[in-house]
């Protein structure tokens, strides 16, 4: 794997300390802020490959809002994210999972499980998706090998990660998709996610194809299906 720029968000110095030493001895370049301001300056002069996020963070701005000024800004959306929390912080998790982190990492951490978790996200985000056709019906349009998803003409904003929830969605359109094949398939065999992971992210993304959120169904107890014939709205031709 060619070096990497991570982003290392932690105020206290001996974490901070830590993490750029085994990001190193990994073959990463570090760039490091203790504030949530300095991180997202950062990000802004020169995006990174990863961000490594502490949840509490000094000043005005924790890493919650940090987080969330990442996804929203386009110029960074597409940075996945693991955030640090604190042991037994179930609430900052599912919070950061809705705010568009990829993955989270309990303090204290296992160094070697952290490098992991970088090593495959990194391979993830890295790797060169198939071309693969668009798809269009009623305002909702989706070019894949763009990476965009427009809802009635506007920038829907998917993160990464629900662009790719979205891709295994229409690719298997009209076929539900269990829980633990998208957590292999959008996420990778060794992220430690549950099917919370699954269902908050689909929440997020339901919440941003707007009209078009009820055309992801939820079938209880298995996973959730791609169906584009919702009321109202008549399908196009693929593209």
């Amino acid at each position: 794997m060619t070096q990497k720029t991570i982003l290392v968000v932690e105020d206290h110095p001996e974490t901070r300390d830590l993490l750029a030493y085994h990001l190193k001895a990994a073959g990463h370049s570090t760039r490091t802020a203790t504030s949530g301001q300095a991180a997202l300056d950062l990000a802004q002069r020169g995006k990174p490959d990863l961000v490594l996020l502490d949840v509490m963070l000094p000043g005005d701005m924790d890493g919650l809002e940090v987080c969330r000024r990442l996804k929203q800004d386009p110029r960074t959306r597409a940075v996945p994210v693991i955030m640090l929390t604190a042991l037994g912080d179930e609430v900052d998790r599912i919070v950061g999972l809705e705010l568009g982190a990829e993955d989270y990492v309990s303090k204290p951490f296992s160094p070697r499980e952290l490098m992991l978790r970088v090593k495959a996200l990194l391979r993830r985000t890295s790797q060169q998706e198939p071309k693969s056709e668009g798809f269009q019906a009623a305002g909702l349009a989706i070019d894949f090998e763009a990476h965009t998803v427009l809802v009635d003409g506007q920038d829907a904003g998917l993160t990464a990660t629900e662009h790719k929830i979205l891709k295994e969605l229409v690719a298997s359109k009209g076929r539900v998709l269990p829980r633990e094949r998208l957590l292999d398939t959008v996420w990778d065999t060794d992220f430690d996610g549950t099917s919370r992971t699954v269902d908050t992210h689909m929440r997020r993304l339901r919440g941003k194809l707007g009209p078009y959120a009820d055309w992801i169904e939820t079938v209880r107890g298995v996973g959730y299906r791609f169906k584009p014939l919702a009321a109202g709205h008549d399908e196009s031709s693929n593209r």
